[in-house]
């Protein structure tokens, strides 16, 4: 039995603004509703709606903790009423709505995953919130199939990385679009077939040349603003673009025309929001089809830093700066299992 304190240091946003709003606190510790499980966490990992809370344009949804952090890895210290699969002690990486920056969370018993065999704390918390996102958009909303071909924007970041991973691993053909050489570098050494430099070369242009004017089939879009129109133009006929984020703007001039001439399917999604259900149906798929690669190194979390989690404020200062290359992490030392 993993005994509980009363009380917890958490990161709460103080006000909403900068990285230096991240302030340490105490709070109690949560008590798990039905259905929930109470993590010991280990490690959180850091995603770019993290920082849109902070900045308070990405307000949690209803109900749910106002901390940051929206996937933790750790051990199971407490297990509520109505769950048959989880017992204390278990390791386990969870989707959260919120709250993963602290040491303890409550989270949905059918959100949690058990860590794959070989990897650490700190990998299996750069998995849930990527691949629940990655899985969803990619897989189902863009059904990407084996010997398609997928573009990805933003390649070298933590959705990136993963999409390039399971991308290829399924068998399809990938282009990814990043800031410098050494982020194109790393995306080719990651398994894409084509990185292109959008600051020193034309990512439309270019798509066109390597796929023979065919253009690609899925397209995942996490920048919006001019690429919605240059998406368009870059879409193969039947093609499947999926919006998970407008860092450029969710605003564009947009001939439509094209929409109807090449049978384009544009769509997107947020996963916070997404009901408990959802993210269960979710966290099964990606058990079933996911989880073997995992287990068998056939593709793993690419982490490009870790924190410890009373500097989330570094954390959010590197992300903000769009360096990184894969996750960032924050962990939590403690003395005894961790």
């Amino acid at each position: 039995m993993i005994g509980l304190p009363e009380s917890m240091t958490v990161i709460a946003i103080s006000e909403p603004g900068g990285p230096e709003v991240l302030k340490a606190e105490r709070r109690p510790v949560p008590a798990p509703a039905e259905n929930e499980i109470v993590i010991r966490v280990a490690a959180a990992g850091v995603n770019r709606p993290d920082v849109f809370q902070r900045a308070g344009s990405y307000p949690p949804p209803k109900g749910s903790s106002d901390l940051p952090g929206l996937e933790v890895a750790g051990e199971v210290a407490v297990v509520g009423t109505g769950v048959s699969r989880w017992k204390v002690g278990d390791k386990v990486c969870a989707l959260t709505p919120g709250g993963g920056y602290a040491e303890y969370v409550a989270v949905d018993s059918l959100s949690a995953l058990p860590i794959p065999d070989g990897l650490s704390f700190v990998e299996a918390a750069a998995i849930p919130e990527t691949f629940f996102t990655v899985w969803h958009n990619v897989f189902e909303l863009g059904a990407l199939k084996r010997g398609e071909t997928l573009l990805i924007h933003g390649g070298a970041s933590g959705i990136g990385t993963t999409s390039i991973m399971l991308a290829k691993a399924f068998g399809a053909t990938v282009i990814v679009t990043a800031g410098t050489d050494e982020k194109c570098a790393a995306c080719r050494e990651l398994g894409a077939d084509t990185a292109i430099n959008y600051r020193t070369a034309d990512w439309l242009a270019e798509v066109r040349d390597v796929t023979g004017r065919q253009g690609a089939d899925v397209i995942l879009d996490m920048v919006g603003g001019p690429y919605i129109e240059k998406n368009y133009q870059a879409a193969a006929i039947g093609g499947r673009i999926v919006n998970i984020a407008f860092l450029q703007g969710s605003r564009a001039d947009v001939d439509f025309m094209r929409l109807m001439m090449k049978r384009l399917t544009h769509t997107g999604s947020t996963l916070r929001a997404q009901s408990l259900e959802a993210k269960a149906r979710i966290a099964a798929e990606l058990e079933a089809n996911v989880w073997p690669l995992l287990a068998e190194g056939k593709c793993r979390p690419l982490i490009h830093a870790c924190f410890p989690f009373t500097e989330a404020s570094q954390a959010h200062t590197l992300m903000e700066a769009n360096t990184n290359i894969g996750k960032i992490v924050l962990t939590i030392e403690r003395t005894g299992n961790f």
